[in-house]
């Protein structure tokens, strides 16, 4: 039983209309619609709420439709690195501070003809910013790449 049937059929048993069970998922009605026709599949969330509310396996839920296994796998690929992800994007914020802090200081020092210094040498100033975004981006393409492969 693909998991569209199972879904409607242990709705039925409980004797809830698609109404009620979308309230008891926390999602819209025409969502239950769509899954239960075959349609769309619901994320992982739900069908762990949806094993919980009908005392149902999550194995049963997914091993009963293969579309809706490969669904889960591949939105779990897209979380499998979140914290890696995450230091790409800090790497790159801090990145584009550095170019901001560069670009603020050459105008106050040109516009009100101040003498403000840039600590820690050209070097880091001119270079530190293109490495540490380009950095983050190779950083990122190389994750990105790794979810398609996984």
């Amino acid at each position: 039983m693909v998991f569209a049937e199972k879904l409607k059929a242990e709705r039925k048993k409980m004797g809830w209309s698609q109404e009620e069970l979308a309230a008891k998922l926390f999602v819209s009605r025409q969502s239950v619609s769509k899954w239960e026709n075959g349609q769309n599949y619901p994320s992982i969330e739900i069908i762990i709420r949806v094993s919980d509310l009908f005392g149902v396996t999550i194995d049963e839920l997914l091993r009963s439709d293969e579309e809706l296994t490969k669904k889960v796998i591949s939105d779990g690929r897209q979380l499998a690195h979140p914290k890696l992800k995450f230091t790409f994007d800090c790497l790159f914020l801090i990145g584009v501070a550095l170019l901001v802090i560069k670009i603020g200081i050459i105008i106050l020092n040109k516009v009100f003809a101040f003498d403000i210094a840039l600590f820690g040498g050209s070097f880091l100033w001119n270079f530190g910013p293109l490495i540490l975004m380009a950095g983050a981006g190779i950083g990122s393409g190389m994750v990105k790449d790794k979810y398609k492969e996984g």
